[in-house]
């Protein structure tokens, strides 16, 4: 009842807010002006063949990177889905870096608000909320009636509506999904992967480090040598035998400590949280590979071996440094987005008690993103917002929106236009040469709602060379090293369970985080790891816990 009337409410607000007939509030057939979500519009599907006999305009909320083009329709992408579809998109768009508030207030804000938001990025407590109060619609009903696209991935790998639907039955999002690789050798299983300079190391005479006192001895002779390899490769600034961003994804160095202990490591930097072979879901940050892992790295930091900005920096100053040619290890997805793929290679995981990698939590099921894209229910014709999102869904149009295009007026294109073996169009990578990746896919692509499938490399798309080397590197690296049973799975829980979980992550993940950064910093006691420990319990670790435990049973019908 209560979500009911609160979507009743807010459909005598927007319609107040558009200046539409006080009937819409009535249950009468003013409602058709508003949508409610309560039922899937019906319209008549020759109606909504593209491209359409008449031009429709709907209008959008996206992001898009900083300094990069800030008017969607001026980018190829959405110009050819416009000449396919005859539908137009007002966009209102927002500079990414800004997204987080300025989409909260338009969520608000029903006299403005848009169709849909493509790029929305929303957490499962915000689906859930604007659920509940009516503000975006469900999607499922639309999705069997007139999105083909996506219906077919759906019916294809169920395991993807699965983590796409609430424990009510209903989806709220449309999601992103790009698979390279399954299971223990997907795309996904590593993160802040550990780069190492291998020109340093043949320079030096050095051999690949395979233990954690190795590793040592290499940065030793990296800091030891300094004056030596700034004169052989012509390096200004200082040399730094380790950079890395504490607390920071891609670029968090915690990998390295995976061999201490019982080799969990610390995969998940959001949560701190892994699964044991028997099925229990534990807290990594209580687990003396942890501990043991801090003392190690504090170690290193006092040698004068890790970055001294490492906790502070920024990824701009990152990657500065980076291209400077000042690193000897650095920690990132690809490191061409730090210097170069040429003189670096991924470093091995390191012996210390054990020698195990643990892959990242959700990374079994490939990238999956739940609340990438939602319609709004001041969308007054969403039978064709959603049939304009699933031409997103194309496995031709997918791997556009995902890396960029062909055929652009600029210095640079993701893809050629050439032939599969059948003789058929298929978008094929363009070498990146020394561009960096992440900037060039920023400049073409528009992200949103997408599903990028394995079966679509060689037919639709070819695979891009630096998702493939590092796949390769995964299989042939980091895979034998993966000998954790399972990963916490991509599970849709409850508004009550989210929210609980979030508050209580908050606290323990913010506790955590800063003691990485303070015990990597500044050496820290028995006493003091039996404080946090005992910090931990206080900030509800349990309850935590028992939430995921409650999630992951389920899953595995436990």
């Amino acid at each position: 009842m209560k979500k009911r009337l609160l979507k009743k409410v807010l459909a005598c607000v927007l319609a107040a807010g558009m200046a539409v007939s006080v009937a819409a509030c009535g249950g009468g057939g003013g409602g058709a002006d508003l949508n409610s979500g309560e039922e899937v519009q019906e319209v008549d599907a020759e109606s909504l063949k593209f491209p359409l006999a008449e031009t429709a305009t709907l209008k959008g909320l996206i992001s898009y990177p900083a300094n990069t083009e800030s008017n969607p329709n001026n980018r190829t992408i959405f110009k050819r889905l416009e000449e396919k579809t005859n539908v137009h998109i007002e966009w209102d768009a927002i500079q990414s870096d800004q997204w987080g508030d300025k989409i909260s207030l338009a969520m608000a804000n029903p006299k403005t608000l848009a169709d849909f938001v493509f790029t929305a990025g929303f957490s499962d407590s915000d689906l859930l909320k604007y659920a509940d109060q009516g503000i975006i619609i469900p999607l499922e009903g639309y999705i069997d009636a007139y999105m083909p696209n996506l219906k077919t991935v759906f019916d294809k790998y169920p395991e993807y509506k699965t983590m796409a639907t609430d424990s009510n039955g209903h989806i709220w999002a449309f999601p992103w999904i790009e698979q390279l690789g399954s299971n223990y050798t997907a795309i996904q299983t590593i993160d802040n992967m550990p780069f190492i300079n291998k020109k340093w190391l043949d320079f030096l005479g050095l051999e690949m480090p395979g233990t954690v006192d190795e590793f040592e001895q290499v940065l030793i002779a990296f800091r030891d040598n300094a004056a030596k390899l700034q004169s052989e490769f012509g390096i200004e600034g200082s040399i730094i035998p380790m950079s890395c961003i504490m607390n920071d994804g891609g670029q968090d160095p915690m990998v390295l400590i995976n061999g201490f202990g019982e080799g969990y490591g610390d995969p998940d930097k959001g949560r701190h949280i892994a699964v044991t072979d028997d099925g229990e879901v534990i807290c990594t940050a209580t687990k003396e590979g942890f501990k043991k892992g801090l003392e190690w790295l504090h170690k290193l930091y006092e040698e004068g071996l890790i970055d001294p900005e490492a906790f502070t920096q920024e990824w701009s100053t990152y990657v500065s440094k980076g291209k400077s040619h000042r690193y000897g290890v650095c920690f990132s997805w690809d490191v061409g987005n730090i210097d170069n793929i040429v003189d670096y290679v991924p470093l091995p995981m390191l012996q210390a008690d054990t020698k195990n990698l643990t892959p990242q939590n959700g990374s079994f099921t490939s990238g999956f993103d739940r609340g990438r894209c939602v319609v709004t229910a001041v969308a007054k014709n969403p039978a064709l917002v959603c049939a304009w999102i699933d031409q997103c869904y194309d496995p031709f149009q997918s791997p556009q929106n995902n890396w960029g295009t062909y055929g652009e007026d600029d210095d640079f294109d993701i893809f050629v236009l050439g032939k599969n073996e059948a003789g058929e169009d298929m978008l094929q990578h363009a070498p990146l040469g020394d561009a960096s990746p992440v900037e060039v896919r920023e400049a073409e692509a528009v992200g949103g709602p997408l599903a990028v499938l394995d079966e679509y490399y060689g037919v639709y798309v070819t695979c891009p060379d630096d998702a493939q080397y590092r796949l390769d590197w995964i299989k042939d690296i980091y895979t034998p090293d993966m000998h954790s049973k399972y990963v916490f799975p991509n599970v849709f829980m409850t508004r009550e369970d989210t929210e609980k979980l979030s508050n209580l992550t908050a606290d323990i993940t913010k506790s955590i985080n800063a003691h990485k950064s303070d015990w990597v910093m500044n050496g820290f006691t028995d006493a003091d790891w039996d404080a946090f420990q005992t910090e931990l319990k206080n900030y509800g670790l349990d309850e935590q816990l028992a939430i995921f435990q409650k999630y992951f049973d389920a899953f595995y019908g436990k």
